[in-house]
C-alpha cells in the first residue's frame, strides 16, 4: 500500500499525540500529510512548528462535526488514508460537562465516518482497496482492572467508567460497525497513557511538573495507588505508522509499553528527577514531594489499566523503545526548557 508518497488525512493533528504523528510521518517518510483540527483549547499549533514549513505539510481548521467542510477537503486534497486522532479526552472534564464528548467524540466520528465512506465509495478500485481508516482510541474503554494481575487484550469486554470512555466506546462501535456494514476498511488502536514534550498542562504528569517549578502544591486523588501503564508519545506514533502501514483490515491492536506505576510513582519520580535537575528548590522548599497534598477521589475512578500489546509486537514487530525513566527524563527537560509552550 505504501510503497510510494501517499497523502494521509489526520484529524486532530495539533492535539498531543496527533502532532507527533505528524512529526514522524513528515520526517522519517516521503508522505503528505493533511492536518485537520478545530483547534479547541488543548491543540497546540507550536508543536508543529518543525513541519509546518514543509511542502508536504497543510493545515485546515475544521470541526469534524461540520460535514460539508470535511467534504470539501476530502474532495481538495484526495487522501489516501484517514487517521482520526480528533477528541475530547480530559476525564475530569467529561464529569462536568459530558454534552462536548457526546458532541465531538460520537458525532464527530459518525461525521467522519459518513464522508469518509462516501469518498472511499467514489474512489478507483486500486485506491479503493489501498485505502485506510485508523481510529485511535483509548484502553480507557474497556474499564476497571481492580486488583487483579491481568491485562487488556483486544478481546477484553467493553466496561466504560467515565463519559469520556463512554464516548469513546461509542465511537468505537461506530467504527466497526461501519467496517461490519458497509465494508469500509477500518482499524481501531487502543493505547495506554502516553507521555512526553508537548502534553498539554492539565494531564498528570505535565501538571506536576508545572505546579512543582511553580511551587504549588500537587494534588493526588485519593490515596494515589491508582495503576497506570505508561508509553512514550513517540513509541507510539510509530506504533501508529506501522498498525498504518501494515496493519490487517477490520482488527484491534492494542498499544502499551508495560510500563505500571501508581500515580504516587510517578508523581515521586518527577519530584526525585527535579530534585536532582534543580537540587536549588525555589519557593524555600526542601524537596519537591513535600508539595505532594492528597485530595477527595474524583467519581467513578478506576483502580488500574495494563495493556497487553503482543499482538502488535508479534505481528506487526514493533516494540516500544523508550524506558519509563529516561522518557520522564527527556519530558520533564524538555519542559523545563518550553516551559511557556505547553497547552
Amino acid at each position: 500500500m505504501f510503497s510510494h508518497a501517499k497523502k494521509i488525512l489526520i484529524t486532530g493533528g495539533a492535539g498531543f499525540v496527533g502532532s507527533a504523528v505528524i512529526r514522524y510521518i513528515i520526517e522519517y517518510t516521503q508522505h503528505h500529510v493533511i492536518n485537520v483540527d478545530k483547534l479547541t483549547y488543548a491543540a497546540n499549533l507550536q508543536s508543529l512548528a518543525m513541519v509546518s514549513n514543509s511542502e508536504r505539510y497543510v493545515f485546515e481548521q475544521i470541526d469534524i462535526c461540520n460535514q460539508q467542510e470535511l467534504e470539501r477537503v476530502f474532495q481538495q486534497y484526495q487522501p489516501d488514508a484517514v487517521i482520526h486522532l480528533a477528541a475530547e479526552s480530559h476525564v475530569d472534564t467529561s464529569i462536568m460537562n459530558p454534552a462536548v464528548f457526546i458532541e465531538n467524540n460520537i458525532i464527530g466520528t459518525f461525521t467522519l465516518l459518513e464522508v469518509s465512506r462516501y469518498y472511499w465509495c467514489n474512489l478507483s478500485e486500486e485506491r479503493k482497496h489501498n485505502f485506510r481508516f485508523i481510529h485511535v482510541s483509548t484502553d480507557e474503554v474497556y474499564g476497571d482492572l481492580g486488583c487483579t494481575k491481568q491485562r487488556f487484550t483486544e478481546a477484553t469486554p467493553y466496561s466504560p467508567s467515565s463519559p469520556y470512555s463512554a464516548s469513546k466506546a461509542s465511537s468505537d462501535h461506530l467504527v466497526a460497525a461501519w467496517h461490519r456494514t458497509y465494508n469500509l476498511p477500518t482499524i481501531i488502536t487502543h493505547s495506554t497513557n502516553n507521555y512526553g514534550p508537548f502534553q498539554h498542562a492539565e494531564k498528570l504528569i505535565p501538571s506536576v511538573i508545572s505546579k512543582g517549578l511553580a511551587g504549588k502544591p500537587i494534588s493526588i486523588y485519593g490515596s494515589g495507588l491508582q495503576i497506570r501503564d505508561w508509553i512514550y508519545v513517540e513509541d507510539n506514533a510509530k506504533a501508529l505508522y506501522t498498525i498504518l502501514v501494515n496493519g490487517k483490515i477490520g482488527e484491534i491492536y492494542n498499544i502499551g509499553a508495560n510500563n505500571e506505576y501508581t500515580n504516587l510513582d510517578v508523581v515521586q519520580i518527577i519530584c526525585s528527577i527535579l530534585d536532582k535537575l534543580i537540587p536549588k528548590h525555589p519557593h524555600g522548599i526542601k524537596q519537591y514531594q513535600n508539595l505532594i497534598q492528597f485530595m477527595t477521589d474524583r467519581p467513578g475512578h478506576d483502580f488500574r489499566y495494563a495493556i497487553d500489546s503482543s499482538k502488535i509486537q508479534t505481528q506487526l514487530g514493533w516494540k516500544p523503545q523508550e524506558r519509563f525513566e529516561s522518557g520522564l527524563r527527556k519530558t520533564i527537560l524538555w519542559y523545563l526548557n518550553n516551559i511557556g509552550i505547553q497547552g
